[in-house]
């Protein structure tokens, strides 16, 4: 399970850095809303409809696990996106800016549509059985790719059996050691009784203050999200559903056409390609052999696997090291180092710096939007800076480290200046 959870991060960072600033925006935002649209609505004013009985969160937990699926579900949305500060990129993109739109969900279908509607045209994200497209009206752009895969995930489609309401409740009690849960108070959202839950982190959240979620009482389909920064009453990211109902989705509703002429761009790295090729697969099937037995850990054994130096330092701006781990990019050997604990954490990746032709290579298509730029100890790095925390990533003598945690620019410029020398 550690490996798993290991791979798919670094997935995830692979991404980050070897795709074009447009890219980057796009996907982030694409995949959140695909993310909140695929298992949540937020939240419509409080209505007057019916609300279910008071009941436990356990118990209330179990009975949406154990109600029906509905078939599928439109919904009049309005999304709210305040991730990212307008002046800190320069271009503009609607999918950035949030906007009133619709959404169509099919279960059966394993697909989503949302449509944000905007003055300059409208914005599309679809997802379908893993792979998503997002439209971008303003660059008459269209980015296609693929969600990360479950690589814990077996071969067979086993259903699970649903948890009784003990053992729900054994499991919250563990969450409850880190969490603070406030809930559910039963409600009515967009006309469906439901039940909401706000939660906290007990401990440093760093950024991140409340999530607020609800959902269906009658059907257990997610009804709600939202997400707050420490100490704001407006939420980061919300979606709003003004109208909501539960049936049979047609074809015809979920599916896009690009207009005439529009570009098409595939969020990839080129060690997709490589990983995709026969001697890439060999190489990951002989990873994840190697895994099965031994993960590598600490820092020496870290360092003897590693073609550059290492930086580890026990401490990163005031919070302890945590834990050295080796990580393969594609069958190239990185290091994740983490500091301090939960959410208020620091991670770094270090990795083989790109060569300058690559890096060119990667920041041509999609231009028009652009991160600020930052000078670490004099080297340049980029800097994507939101409401829930910061990545940055610079590369210095052969070396590309990337900071990521949910704490404001200065700490995570700090640490990478801790980190490069």
């Amino acid at each position: 399970m550690v490996a798993t959870g290991h791979e798919k991060g670094h997935a995830v960072m692979k991404l980050l850095r070897t795709i074009s600033t447009r890219r980057l925006l796009a996907g982030i935002a694409g995949l959140v809303i695909a993310i909140a649209g695929g298992t949540a609505i937020a939240f419509a004013a409080a209505g007057n409809g019916p609300v279910p009985p008071r009941e436990s969160l356990a118990q209330a937990l179990h009975q949406a696990a154990t109600a029906p699926a509905p078939t599928g579900i439109f919904a009049r949305i309005s999304f709210t996106n305040h991730l990212i500060d307008s002046s800190d990129i320069q271009g503009t993109d609607p999918i950035l800016t949030g906007a009133t739109g619709r959404l169509w969900l099919s279960p059966s279908a394993h697909e989503l549509r949302l449509e944000l509607q905007g003055d300059n045209g409208d914005a599309q994200v679809v997802v379908k059985n893993g792979a998503f497209s997002i439209y971008d009206p303003m660059s008459n752009v269209v980015y296609k790719g693929t969600l990360p895969a479950d690589n814990g995930g077996t071969a067979t489609n086993k259903t699970e059996p649903v948890p009784s309401v003990a053992q729900i409740q054994t499991q919250l009690n563990q969450l409850m050691q880190q969490i603070d849960v406030v809930g559910p108070s039963p409600r009515n959202v967009a006309g469906q009784p439901a039940y909401k839950v706000v939660l906290s982190p007990k401990h440093s959240g760093g950024l991140i203050g409340d999530v607020q979620l609800a959902w269906d009482a009658t059907h257990g389909v997610p009804l709600g999200i939202a997400i707050y920064s420490r100490g704001s009453s407006s939420p980061v990211l919300e979606l709003k559903a003004t109208d909501i109902s539960f049936g049979p989705v047609s074809a015809s509703d979920l599916k896009v056409t690009a207009p005439a002429g529009a570009k098409v761009v595939r969020i990839s790295s080129p060690a997709t390609a490589a990983a995709n090729s026969q001697a890439g697969k060999a190489a990951r099937k002989a990873m994840h052999a190697r895994r099965a037995h031994v993960e590598v850990i600490g820092p020496a054994a870290v360092q003897a696997h590693l073609p550059f130096r290492l930086a580890a330092p026990h401490e990163l701006v005031g919070l302890p090291r945590q834990s050295v781990h080796l990580l393969d990019w594609s069958g190239s050997p990185a290091a994740l180092v983490t500091y301090g604990q939960g959410l208020g954490g620091i991670a770094v990746i270090e990795q083989t710096a790109p060569s300058d032709a690559q890096s060119q290579s990667q920041n041509q298509a999609g231009s028009g939007l652009s991160l600020p730029t930052v000078s670490i100890n004099g080297a340049t790095g980029q800097e994507l800076a939101t409401a829930l925390g910061t990545v940055l990533r610079v590369p210095n003598g052969g070396v590309e480290y990337t900071v990521i945690g949910s704490v404001p620019p200065t700490a995570a410029e700090m640490a990478a200046k801790s980190l490069v020398r």
